[in-house]
């Protein structure tokens, strides 16, 4: 597709039309309307007209020496080509629009790179313009976003501390306020920062909501349900009928800051990668692996919180529903922030419901005639415990989403771009 795009042809924003560019696209064009009407094309060009030819019809058109594709695919990026500050990012604006090193061939230059390198250096930029490029910017770190990561982390610590102090209503009074705050806290830590964005994304709320209450009432309310249960809401006490687990919410929400600053190190690092590397697929082959240390760093930052919240609140710990959770929301998150943003909302979809679907099946399990119902869900419960149900649903999510990762963010045009200071 990308091969298509790309092909010279007339411009289509502002700007005077070279007359020699023009002359190469029409004589192209002209060939190819000829070669696909008359029946004849394929015959070579020295061989005389036969008896049954015109000798009056008019001559094919044939291609100027001196036509300038190049030039003519200048006109139609002639924006990404004045704006840029290096050939790399001319080479992933190109790459954005799908140009491959296949259509680069077409313009006899060996690779994406070098084609750029020569709509870099034949653009004409205004006199006030420095003359020599410098290197990417990168985002820096600022003082209000570090805050902002701190404060879901924090208020949820308030939430849970107020939770264990209180007791009855005061108790669900004090969970609901919790829950709020932190709501709106980590709201506003996405929307600054590393981990906000500026491409309109999907609704996704609704989803991350339901993951994070199913890792705060989900193992609870299946031990119920295998039990007969639950006979009663759930009193946010541990040893209550529907148990709560809060030592995984309370370390994700500790780890936003984690997860900032992982974001940050994969934008620094990348646009470093990115000045430094020759050509497109040098890049690609480097992006990988920091994409890799990047998961590998919130993880096990990730579990290290999960360790501290877990004996502090005197809660078994977690790690394989926990950490497969945080790196499915860590990735969408990932993915999101560089725009793209339909595949992180299709998964997060389709965990929340698998997670949906594990619990409606236990009970509806109990109606008379559709015990099968719940045999799925109850070999899995038999073999991995509670567990298990949200384990393999955020897992092959958080996988698919990392292959994802790889193919995506490994292009240039994904870091090309900077970003304010954030």
């Amino acid at each position: 597709m990308g091969d298509a795009l790309d092909r010279p042809a007339t411009p289509t924003g502002a700007g005077a039309w070279d007359e020699r560019s023009e002359e190469w696209l029409t004589a192209d064009t002209a060939v190819r309307h000829d070669a696909a009407d008359s029946p004849s094309a394929s015959a070579p060009a020295s061989m005389s007209p036969s008896a049954g030819e015109d000798p009056t019809a008019a001559p094919r058109p044939t291609r100027r020496g001196g036509a300038d594709p190049v030039k003519a695919l200048m006109h139609r990026h002639r924006d990404l080509c004045e704006r840029a500050v290096d050939p790399l990012e001319i080479a992933a604006g190109l790459e954005a629009h799908g140009v491959t090193d296949r259509t680069a061939a077409r313009f006899l230059h060996r690779d994406v790179f070098s084609l750029a390198e020569e709509m870099y250096a034949r653009t004409s930029r205004d006199a006030e313009a420095p003359p020599s490029a410098g290197p990417l910017a990168t985002p820096r770190a600022r003082a209000d976003w570090v805050v902002l990561t701190l404060l879901p982390g924090a208020l949820c610590v308030a939430a849970v501390t107020g939770m264990h102090l209180t007791h009855g209503q005061n108790r669900l009074i004090a969970a609901a306020v919790g829950a709020l705050a932190v709501t709106l806290a980590l709201r506003a830590a996405l929307a600054r920062g590393p981990l906000s964005t500026q491409h309109a994304t999907p609704p996704t709320a609704t989803r991350i909501s339901w993951l994070l209450a199913y890792a705060l009432l989900g193992d609870g309310l299946l031990q119920a349900a295998t039990a007969g249960g639950p006979d009663a809401l759930p009193t946010g006490a541990a040893e209550g009928p529907w148990p709560l687990t809060a030592a995984p919410v309370l370390a994700l929400a500790l780890s936003c800051a984690p997860a900032a600053w992982c974001a940050h190190f994969l934008a620094v690092r990348a646009r470093h990668k990115l000045s430094a590397s020759r050509a497109l697929k040098d890049f690609a082959a480097s992006a990988k692996p920091l994409i890799l240390a990047t998961l590998a760093l919130y993880l096990a930052a990730l579990a290290a919180l999960l360790a501290l919240t877990s004996t502090a609140l005197d809660e078994p710990a977690p790690y394989a529903p926990t950490l497969t959770l945080g790196a499915l929301l860590f990735l969408a998150r990932l993915l999101t922030t560089h725009g793209f943003t339909h595949a992180p909302a299709l998964v997060l979809t389709a965990a929340a419901s698998a997670e949906g679907t594990a619990v409606a099946t236990v009970f509806a399990a109990r109606l008379p005639g559709c015990a099968w119902l719940g045999t799925p869900a109850q070999a899995l419960l038999d073999a991995g415990g509670p567990a298990a149900i949200p384990t393999i649903a955020c897992g092959a999510g958080a996988l698919t989403l990392l292959l994802h990762a790889t193919r995506t963010l490994t292009r240039a045009s994904a870091h090309a771009r900077a970003d304010d200071a954030c």
